[in-house]
C-alpha cells in the first residue's frame, strides 16, 4: 500500500506542476486546495501561499526546477495520502486532468468567413510559425 501511495504522490505532484502552466491553473488550484481543505495544518491557509509561490517559481524554471518542485508537491502528497487515504481518489481525479492523459476535443469554428490558419493542436515546443 505504501508504494501505491508514494507512485500516486509522484502523479499527481507532477500533475500539480504542470497544470500551473495552462490557462486551466484556476481551476485546477480550487481543487487542490479542496484535496488540502480542513486537514489541520495541512490545510487551506498553509497550501495556498505554498501553490502561489510554487507557480511564480515555475513560470521561469527549467526541467530541473520543474523536477525539484515536483518532488516538493509529492513530499505533500504523500504525507496527506498516508494521513487520509480516502484522498487518493481525488489524487487521481487531478492526475486524470493533467496533460499526459489523452482526451478528446471537438472544436467547431463558425460567425463568418475564416482567411487564415487554423491549427488544433495538443502541444507545441518552439515558435509557430506561418507562411
Amino acid at each position: 500500500m505504501e508504494a501505491e501511495l508514494a507512485v500516486l504522490a509522484t502523479s499527481g505532484a507532477t500533475a500539480i506542476v504542470q497544470l500551473m502552466a495552462q490557462d486551466a491553473w484556476v481551476t485546477t488550484k480550487d481543487r487542490v486546495l479542496a484535496l488540502f481543505g480542513g486537514r489541520g495544518r495541512n490545510g487551506v491557509e498553509a497550501v495556498e501561499p505554498a501553490l502561489d509561490e510554487t507557480r511564480a517559481v515555475a513560470a521561469g524554471g527549467d526541467d530541473m526546477c520543474l523536477a525539484e518542485l515536483a518532488s516538493q508537491w509529492q513530499a505533500r502528497l504523500l504525507v496527506l495520502l498516508q494521513q487520509d487515504p480516502a484522498a487518493a481518489d481525488q489524487v487521481r481525479a487531478l492526475v486524470a486532468g493533467s496533460p499526459d492523459q489523452a482526451g478528446s476535443v471537438h472544436n467547431v469554428i463558425s460567425g463568418g468567413e475564416m482567411r487564415g490558419p487554423v491549427v488544433q493542436t495538443r502541444t507545441i515546443n518552439g515558435g509557430l510559425h506561418f507562411g
